[in-house]
C-alpha cells in the first residue's frame, strides 16, 4: 500500500521555509535601513530612469567625481543588481493613484516594497542552502533545521533581516559557494561546482573583499581533502579540475568588476576606495596621506574583540559556544566539520585584519560590526547542531551553558530589532566611551516600555542628530508603529498595516508550534 503524501504543514522542511518567510515579513520597518542601502538604491533607480546616480545636493558628504566630473556611488553594482526587479515593481506601485495622497513620504512605497520582497527572498533561499549544507556535513535533519534557526534567530542576521545592508546577500551566496561546491567535491558533479563558483563570483560585485571568501572556498575544499588523508597525485588532479571551472568564472567576474570602475571612474587597477581617499584629501587637506587607511592596526584588530561598541563576542554570542565546543569535542568531529569550523575562523581572521587600519574599521553607523559580522555568523550559527549531536558526551554543564548562551543570543538579537539601529550611536555623543551598547539597547527597550525616555537622556535637546531622525528613533521599528509615528498615511491604512502585521506574528507562532511538532515525529538521528 502506498503511503499517504505528507501534508506540507506537517513537513519540517515546508515549515522551514514558511518560518523564514514570515519571520521576515514581520519584522520589516518598511525602510531599507541605511542610508549606504538607500543610496545603492539610487544607483540601481538611475540604470534604468533618468534620475542620476548621486544626487548634487549630496555632495561632499557622499558621492565621488567620475569621468566627466559626474557624480557616482562608491559602492560596488552587487546589492544594486539584487534590487533592481523590485525597483521596477516598487517605482511602478508607487505612480498608483491610491498612494498619490501619500505624497512620497518617508518610508516611501518603492522603499517598503524593495524591503519586504527583498528581504523575504534572501531569507527564503538562506535558509534553505543553510539547510542544505548541514545536511551534507552529516547533521541530522533536527539538528539541521535547529542550525538553521540559529542562524536566522540567533546571530546578527536577524538584524540584518530588518536593515538591509549587503550582510545577508554576502552570507546566502557564500554559503551557496560552500555548498555547491561540496556537492562537486563528493559527487564530480560539474554542474554542482558551476553554481558553486557563479556564487562566489558574484560575491566579488558585491563587495571586493568577498574575495576572503572565494579564497576560503578553496581553503574549505583543500582541508577536506587534507583531513581525509588525500595526497599526491589525487589531490593535485581535484585541484586542476577546480581550478579549470572555477578560475575562468572568477576571472569574468572580476572583469565585470573592472569594467563597472572603468566606466564610472575611467580606472583598472584601483578600487573606489583609492579614489574617494584622494578626493576627501583635496577637500580636506589636514586628512594623513595614508587616509583611509591611517588607524593603527591593534587598534582595528583589537577593536571588533574587546571593544564594547562593536565586540563580536557581545553581538553575536554563539561564537563563544562555537569555541567552547571546538575545544571541548574537536576529536569528535567529522573531518568535513573541522574544515567549515578551520576556514570559517581563518575568514574571520582575514576579515579583521583586512579591516583593521580601514579609518572606519568599526562599520561606522551599523548595529555591531558590519564588515566581519556575516564571518562571525558563518562561524557561530553551527555551535547549535554541534550541541545537538554531541550533547549526550559534553556533560550537563556544557549542554545548560549552551543553552543559555543560545537563549542569550536570542534576546540580544530580538533587542536589536527595536529600534532604528543609529540610537544608541546618537548616544554615544553623549554617554562618551565605552558604551556597553548591548546593554544599552536593552536600556533604551525599558525605558522606552516604561515612558522614561526623557528621564533616560532619549530626548532630541540631549542628541545630536537630523530632526527627521527623531520621528525613527522614537517608536517601535515595525512598519505599523513607524507609519503610525509619521503620521502622513491615512487612518485606515495604519489600521490594515497593524491588522496584517498582528496576523503575522500569528502566523509565525504558529508555523513555528506546528514545526516543533513536525520534528518531534523526526527520529533524532534521521539524516535529511
Amino acid at each position: 500500500m502506498v503511503s499517504a503524501p505528507r501534508r506540507w504543514y506537517r513537513n519540517p522542511l515546508s515549515l522551514l521555509i514558511v518560518v523564514a518567510a514570515l519571520s521576515a515579513f514581520v519584522i520589516q520597518s518598511g525602510e531599507l535601513g541605511t542610508s549606504d542601502t538607500s543610496h545603492r538604491l539610487q544607483t540601481t533607480h538611475s540604470w534604468w530612469t533618468s534620475e542620476p546616480p548621486v544626487f548634487p545636493r549630496e555632495y561632499p558628504e557622499f558621492g565621488i567625481h567620475g569621468r566627466g566630473g559626474k557624480l557616482h556611488s562608491w559602492y560596488g553594482m552587487g546589492q544594486s543588481l539584487l534590487m533592481f526587479p523590485a525597483d521596477v515593481i516598487g517605482t511602478g506601485l508607487e505612480k498608483l493613484p491610491i498612494f498619490a495622497a501619500y505624497n512620497n513620504t518617508d518610508p516611501t512605497i518603492r522603499a517598503i516594497f524593495v524591503s519586504y520582497s527583498t528581504n523575504i527572498l534572501v531569507n527564503v533561499l538562506t535558509a534553505l542552502v543553510c539547510f542544505r549544507f548541514l545536511c551534507q556535513l552529516g547533521f541530522s535533519t533536527k539538528q539541521s533545521i535547529a542550525g538553521v534557526l540559529a542562524l536566522l534567530f540567533c546571530t546578527t542576521h536577524l538584524h540584518y533581516t530588518q536593515n538591509m545592508m549587503e550582510n545577508n546577500y554576502i552570507m546566502l551566496l557564500t554559503l551557496t559557494g560552500l555548498s555547491f561546491q561540496y556537492e562537486w567535491l563528493r559527487t564530480g558533479s560539474g554542474r554542482a561546482l558551476l553554481i558553486g563558483s557563479l556564487a562566489f563570483g558574484l560575491n566579488l560585485l558585491t563587495r571586493l573583499t568577498t574575495g576572503l571568501d572565494l579564497i576560503a572556498g578553496g581553503i574549505f575544499l583543500l582541508l577536506v581533502l587534507w583531513l581525509e588523508n588525500v595526497r599526491g597525485r589525487a589531490l593535485w588532479q581535484r585541484f586542476l579540475t577546480y581550478a579549470k571551472t572555477a578560475l575562468p568564472i572568477y576571472a569574468i567576474f572580476g572583469l565585470i568588476d573592472r569594467l563597472y570602475q572603468f566606466y564610472r571612474f575611467g580606472s583598472w587597477f584601483n578600487t573606489y576606495t583609492t579614489i574617494a581617499g584622494q578626493e576627501q584629501r583635496r577637500l580636506n587637506p589636514s586628512l594623513p596621506a595614508s587616509y583611509p587607511w591611517e588607524v593603527p592596526f591593534h587598534v582595528g584588530f583589537l577593536g571588533p574583540l574587546v571593544m564594547p561598541e562593536k565586540s563580536i563576542f557581545l553581538f553575536d554570542p554563539l561564537l563563544v559556544l562555537t569555541i567552547v565546543l571546538a575545544v571541548i569535542a574537536w576529536k569528535r568531529f567529522r573531518p568535513d566539520v573541522r574544515a567549515y569550523l578551520i576556514t570559517a575562523f581563518l575568514l574571520l581572521l582575514g576579515y579583521i585584519s583586512f579591516y583593521a587600519r580601514y579609518t572606519v574599521w568599526s562599520g561606522d553607523f551599523a548595529w555591531g560590526d558590519r564588515y566581519v559580522s556575516t564571518a562571525v555568523e558563518l562561524a557561530a550559527f553551527i555551535s547549535v547542531p554541534l550541541l545537538l549531536r554531541w550533547r549526550a558526551s559534553l556533560g550537563k554543564l556544557v549542554w545548560w551553558t549552551g543553552i543559555a548562551l543560545i537563549a542569550l543570543s536570542t534576546a540580544i538579537q530580538l533587542a536589536s530589532l527595536a529600534f532604528w539601529l543609529p540610537l544608541e550611536i546618537y548616544q554615544e555623543d553623549t554617554l562618551g566611551h565605552p558604551t556597553f551598547v548591548v546593554f544599552l539597547r536593552f536600556k533604551n527597550i525599558a525605558a522606552f516600555a516604561l515612558g522614561k525616555m526623557q528621564a533616560w537622556g532619549l530626548n532630541n535637546d540631549s542628541m545630536t542628530y537630523d530632526p527627521w531622525d527623531y520621528v525613527h528613533i522614537d517608536t517601535w521599528n515595525f512598519l505599523p508603529f513607524l507609519l503610525r509615528r509619521v503620521g502622513e498615511a491615512p487612518r485606515w491604512a495604519v489600521n490594515v498595516t497593524f491588522a496584517v502585521w498582528g496576523a503575522g506574528l500569528a502566523a509565525l507562532s504558529w508555523a513555528l508550534w506546528q514545526l516543533r511538532r513536525a520534528l518531534l515525529t523526526v527520529d533524532s538521528d534521521a539524516g535529511c
